[in-house]
Protein backbone atom coordinates (compact mmCIF):
# COMPACT_ATOMS: atom_id res chain seq x y z
CA UNK A 1 0.00 0.00 0.00
CA UNK A 2 2.25 2.47 0.77
CA UNK A 3 4.93 1.77 -2.44
CA UNK A 4 1.27 2.41 -4.58
CA UNK A 5 -0.21 5.63 -2.54
CA UNK A 6 3.74 6.92 -2.92
CA UNK A 7 3.71 6.50 -6.39
CA UNK A 8 -0.10 6.97 -7.65
CA UNK A 9 -0.09 10.87 -5.41
CA UNK A 10 3.47 11.89 -6.77
CA UNK A 11 2.05 10.57 -10.34
CA UNK A 12 -0.91 12.53 -10.11
CA UNK A 13 0.72 15.40 -8.95
CA UNK A 14 3.79 15.78 -11.44
CA UNK A 15 0.64 15.11 -14.33
CA UNK A 16 -0.75 18.39 -13.25
CA UNK A 17 2.64 20.33 -13.52
CA UNK A 18 2.97 18.49 -17.09
CA UNK A 19 0.09 19.50 -18.61
CA UNK A 20 0.71 23.17 -16.66
CA UNK A 21 4.01 23.39 -18.43
CA UNK A 22 2.65 22.27 -22.13
CA UNK A 23 -0.27 25.19 -21.78
CA UNK A 24 2.81 27.27 -21.45
CA UNK A 25 3.06 27.43 -16.98
CA UNK A 26 6.70 26.90 -16.33
CA UNK A 27 5.90 27.10 -12.43
CA UNK A 28 6.57 23.14 -11.36
CA UNK A 29 9.17 23.01 -13.91
CA UNK A 30 11.27 25.81 -12.27
CA UNK A 31 10.58 24.82 -8.76
CA UNK A 32 11.92 21.35 -9.62
CA UNK A 33 8.76 19.40 -8.87
CA UNK A 34 8.30 17.89 -12.93
CA UNK A 35 9.97 14.47 -11.23
CA UNK A 36 9.08 11.45 -9.91
CA UNK A 37 11.51 11.23 -6.98
CA UNK A 38 8.90 11.54 -4.27
CA UNK A 39 11.44 13.80 -1.96
CA UNK A 40 10.28 16.93 -3.63
CA UNK A 41 6.52 15.86 -3.64
CA UNK A 42 6.38 15.12 -0.03
CA UNK A 43 3.78 16.88 2.33
CA UNK A 44 4.49 16.45 5.87
CA UNK A 45 0.56 15.57 6.95
CA UNK A 46 -0.71 14.57 3.70
CA UNK A 47 2.18 12.26 3.06
CA UNK A 48 3.11 11.05 6.23
CA UNK A 49 0.64 11.36 9.14
CA UNK A 50 -2.47 10.78 7.30
CA UNK A 51 -1.43 7.66 6.15
CA UNK A 52 0.27 6.46 9.39
CA UNK A 53 -2.74 7.37 11.15
CA UNK A 54 -5.29 5.84 8.72
CA UNK A 55 -2.72 2.92 8.63
CA UNK A 56 -2.95 2.39 12.74
CA UNK A 57 -6.66 3.22 13.47
CA UNK A 58 -7.31 0.84 10.79
CA UNK A 59 -5.15 -2.22 11.64
CA UNK A 60 -3.27 -1.25 8.45
CA UNK A 61 -6.17 -2.48 5.95
CA UNK A 62 -6.65 1.52 5.07
CA UNK A 63 -4.39 3.86 3.76
CA UNK A 64 -4.79 7.19 2.12
CA UNK A 65 -3.32 10.41 1.76
CA UNK A 66 -2.03 13.02 -1.27
CA UNK A 67 1.40 14.97 -2.18
CA UNK A 68 2.04 18.30 -1.60
CA UNK A 69 -0.10 20.46 -4.50
CA UNK A 70 1.86 21.13 -7.43
CA UNK A 71 2.09 24.85 -7.94
CA UNK A 72 0.43 26.35 -11.25
CA UNK A 73 0.11 30.23 -11.74
CA UNK A 74 -3.14 30.58 -14.30
CA UNK A 75 -1.98 33.81 -15.26
CA UNK A 76 0.76 32.27 -17.97
CA UNK A 77 -2.47 30.16 -19.68
CA UNK A 78 -3.45 31.63 -23.14
CA UNK A 79 -6.83 30.50 -22.00
CA UNK A 80 -6.82 30.76 -18.39
CA UNK A 81 -10.34 29.07 -17.22
CA UNK A 82 -10.18 26.37 -20.37
CA UNK A 83 -6.22 25.65 -19.54
CA UNK A 84 -7.05 25.54 -15.68
CA UNK A 85 -9.66 22.72 -16.16
CA UNK A 86 -7.43 20.93 -18.46
CA UNK A 87 -4.64 20.67 -15.90
CA UNK A 88 -6.88 20.01 -13.04
CA UNK A 89 -8.37 17.07 -15.26
CA UNK A 90 -4.62 15.74 -15.71
CA UNK A 91 -4.85 14.60 -12.37
CA UNK A 92 -7.79 12.17 -12.05
CA UNK A 93 -6.68 11.01 -15.76
CA UNK A 94 -3.32 10.03 -14.40
CA UNK A 95 -5.12 7.86 -11.85
CA UNK A 96 -7.18 6.25 -14.35
CA UNK A 97 -4.16 5.50 -16.45
CA UNK A 98 -2.46 3.77 -13.80
CA UNK A 99 -5.17 1.71 -13.13
CA UNK A 100 -5.90 0.44 -17.02
CA UNK A 101 -1.74 -0.36 -16.62
CA UNK A 102 -2.47 -2.28 -13.61
CA UNK A 103 -5.18 -4.44 -14.78
CA UNK A 104 -2.75 -4.54 -18.39
CA UNK A 105 0.12 -5.26 -16.41
CA UNK A 106 -1.72 -8.01 -14.49
CA UNK A 107 -3.22 -9.86 -17.33
CA UNK A 108 0.22 -10.55 -18.80
CA UNK A 109 1.85 -11.64 -15.64
CA UNK A 110 -1.11 -14.18 -16.04
CA UNK A 111 -0.34 -14.94 -19.24
CA UNK A 112 2.50 -15.91 -18.87
CA UNK A 113 2.02 -18.45 -16.06
CA UNK A 114 0.73 -16.39 -12.82
CA UNK A 115 -1.76 -18.49 -10.99
CA UNK A 116 -5.15 -17.21 -11.28
CA UNK A 117 -6.56 -16.18 -8.39
CA UNK A 118 -9.21 -17.86 -6.67
CA UNK A 119 -12.72 -15.17 -7.71
CA UNK A 120 -14.29 -15.66 -4.11
CA UNK A 121 -10.77 -14.13 -2.54
CA UNK A 122 -11.44 -11.18 -4.63
CA UNK A 123 -11.62 -8.55 -1.26
CA UNK A 124 -9.62 -10.66 0.92
CA UNK A 125 -6.21 -9.28 0.91
CA UNK A 126 -5.68 -11.89 3.74
CA UNK A 127 -4.63 -14.47 1.58
CA UNK A 128 -3.87 -12.93 -1.49
CA UNK A 129 -0.30 -13.14 -2.51
CA UNK A 130 2.06 -10.05 -2.09
CA UNK A 131 1.87 -9.71 -6.07
CA UNK A 132 -1.81 -9.84 -6.33
CA UNK A 133 -2.33 -7.47 -3.13
CA UNK A 134 -0.24 -5.10 -5.22
CA UNK A 135 -2.89 -5.18 -7.77
CA UNK A 136 -5.25 -5.07 -5.98
CA UNK A 137 -4.18 -1.88 -4.11
CA UNK A 138 -2.65 -0.47 -7.23
CA UNK A 139 -6.34 -0.43 -8.62
CA UNK A 140 -8.28 0.14 -5.90
CA UNK A 141 -6.06 3.50 -4.37
CA UNK A 142 -6.02 5.25 -7.71
CA UNK A 143 -9.95 4.59 -7.92
CA UNK A 144 -10.24 6.51 -4.72
CA UNK A 145 -7.96 9.35 -5.82
CA UNK A 146 -9.67 9.62 -9.16
CA UNK A 147 -13.11 9.26 -8.19
CA UNK A 148 -12.65 11.49 -4.97
CA UNK A 149 -10.81 14.16 -6.95
CA UNK A 150 -12.99 14.86 -9.35
CA UNK A 151 -15.84 15.69 -6.88
CA UNK A 152 -16.88 19.29 -7.85
CA UNK A 153 -15.77 20.92 -4.01
CA UNK A 154 -12.54 23.53 -3.80
CA UNK A 155 -9.73 22.38 -3.37
CA UNK A 156 -10.08 19.11 -5.27
CA UNK A 157 -9.42 18.96 -8.69
CA UNK A 158 -13.49 18.36 -10.09
CA UNK A 159 -13.78 22.33 -8.65
CA UNK A 160 -11.47 23.52 -11.00
CA UNK A 161 -13.24 21.29 -13.70
CA UNK A 162 -16.64 22.49 -13.09
CA UNK A 163 -15.24 26.08 -14.00
CA UNK A 164 -14.36 25.73 -17.18
CA UNK A 165 -17.34 24.42 -17.93
CA UNK A 166 -19.27 27.96 -15.97
CA UNK A 167 -19.20 31.12 -17.39
CA UNK A 168 -17.30 33.93 -16.20
CA UNK A 169 -19.83 35.20 -13.78
CA UNK A 170 -20.45 31.92 -12.58
CA UNK A 171 -16.95 31.13 -11.83
CA UNK A 172 -16.30 34.06 -9.91
CA UNK A 173 -19.38 33.33 -7.54
CA UNK A 174 -17.77 29.63 -7.44
CA UNK A 175 -14.46 30.90 -6.60
CA UNK A 176 -16.22 33.40 -3.62
CA UNK A 177 -17.34 29.89 -1.98
CA UNK A 178 -14.07 28.22 -2.62
CA UNK A 179 -12.80 29.18 0.93
CA UNK A 180 -15.36 27.30 2.39
CA UNK A 181 -14.12 24.15 0.51
CA UNK A 182 -12.03 22.72 2.65
CA UNK A 183 -15.14 22.59 5.69
CA UNK A 184 -17.77 21.38 3.40
CA UNK A 185 -14.84 18.50 2.56
CA UNK A 186 -14.46 17.55 6.56
CA UNK A 187 -18.39 18.24 7.52
CA UNK A 188 -19.15 15.57 4.64
CA UNK A 189 -16.47 13.17 6.04
CA UNK A 190 -17.83 13.79 9.43
CA UNK A 191 -21.59 13.30 8.52
CA UNK A 192 -20.52 10.01 6.44
CA UNK A 193 -19.16 8.43 9.66
CA UNK A 194 -22.00 9.28 11.93
CA UNK A 195 -24.56 8.17 10.30
CA UNK A 196 -22.82 5.98 8.50
CA UNK A 197 -23.81 6.89 4.86
CA UNK A 198 -20.97 8.54 2.16
CA UNK A 199 -21.47 10.09 -0.30
CA UNK A 200 -17.84 9.99 -1.42
CA UNK A 201 -18.23 6.05 -0.55
CA UNK A 202 -21.48 5.61 -2.65
CA UNK A 203 -19.44 7.31 -5.65
CA UNK A 204 -16.04 5.37 -5.00
CA UNK A 205 -16.82 1.71 -3.89
CA UNK A 206 -19.30 0.73 -6.69
CA UNK A 207 -15.97 1.95 -9.91
CA UNK A 208 -13.73 0.19 -7.61
CA UNK A 209 -15.25 -2.26 -7.11
CA UNK A 210 -16.23 -2.37 -11.31
CA UNK A 211 -12.47 -2.47 -11.71
CA UNK A 212 -11.00 -4.60 -9.49
CA UNK A 213 -13.27 -7.30 -10.90
CA UNK A 214 -12.18 -6.23 -14.43
CA UNK A 215 -8.43 -7.13 -12.85
CA UNK A 216 -9.60 -10.46 -11.62
CA UNK A 217 -11.60 -11.76 -14.39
Amino acid sequence: MVIVLLFSVVFHEVSHGVIAFYLGDPTAKKMGRLTLNPIPHIDPMMTVMLPLMLGLLSGWTIMFGGAKPVPVNPFNFKNMKRDMAITAAAGPLSNLTLIIISIILYKILIIVGLDRIDPYLIFDTVNQSYLENFFFYAVLINTVLMIFNLFPIPPLDGSKILMGFLSHEQADKFESVSKYGIGILIGLIVLGNVFNFSIFGMAIFPVAEFFIKILFL
